[in-house]
């Protein structure tokens, strides 16, 4: 009689865990030898070196961007990225780009001082929300940082190396659909390195 209540128990308990599993698979978004999976826009260069995805400026210096073939709507996306010269980026997330005009949310990179880890909302409202301004001491220039964004629904949350930068809840974020792009900013003389671009989709709320 044990045995049977014993597997009976195992056999309530495999699709919970299914699911738990599902929710802790994360999938490289850059594979350290190519673009495969991306799309660019724009003139700027993207090229891979050494196992690192590296965004410079081109002739042009206009705004570009690096685009995930794939749309993601709830996740958690952890990636590494290091500045060198102005070092002016961003990540964008639920975003579409018709050319180099891009439809979505922006968690940004950017020098000190100028609100790394804020979400910005290109060709609309502007500015959402901006770190605290103590925060910025988390960013550190021409090294190495972890930056993780959590998006579901109206809910987005990101870090900068260990430290909430901010957490938003906005209607017309959670309506939005698309992908994961890499900004590089206009104006010139700008170069981003990034490696370990990971993103765990989330089927629900934890």
């Amino acid at each position: 009689m044990k045995r049977l209540f014993y597997f009976a128990w195992l056999s309530c308990l495999g699709p919970l865990c299914t699911n738990c599993a599902s929710q802790d698979q994360s999938i490289n978004l850059f594979n350290g030898k190519n673009l495969e999976g991306w799309t660019n826009h724009g003139e700027e260069k993207w090229y891979v070196e050494d196992g690192e995805l590296i965004c410079e400026s081109g002739p042009s210096a206009q705004y570009g961007y690096l685009s995930t073939n794939d749309f993601y709507d709830d996740f958690e996306l952890t990636l590494e990225f290091k500045q060198e010269a102005n070092g002016n980026s961003g990540v964008f997330i639920r975003s579409t780009v018709e050319g180099t005009k891009v439809s979505g949310w922006q968690a940004e990179v950017a020098p000190p001082g100028s609100h790394t880890g804020g979400i910005y909302e290109s060709y609309g409202r502007g500015w959402l929300i901006q770190p605290e301004p103590e925060k910025d001491k988390a960013l550190k220039m021409g090294e190495w940082n972890t930056m993780k964004i959590r998006a579901v629904g109206p809910s987005i949350t990101t870090w900068l190396n260990g430290t909430e930068m901010i957490h938003l809840e906005d209607e017309k974020i959670g309506e939005g659909k698309g992908s994961i792009a890499l900004q590089i900013h206009d104006g010139g003389g700008i170069k981003v390195r990034w490696r370990n671009i990971k993103i765990t989709p989330i089927t629900k709320e934890d």
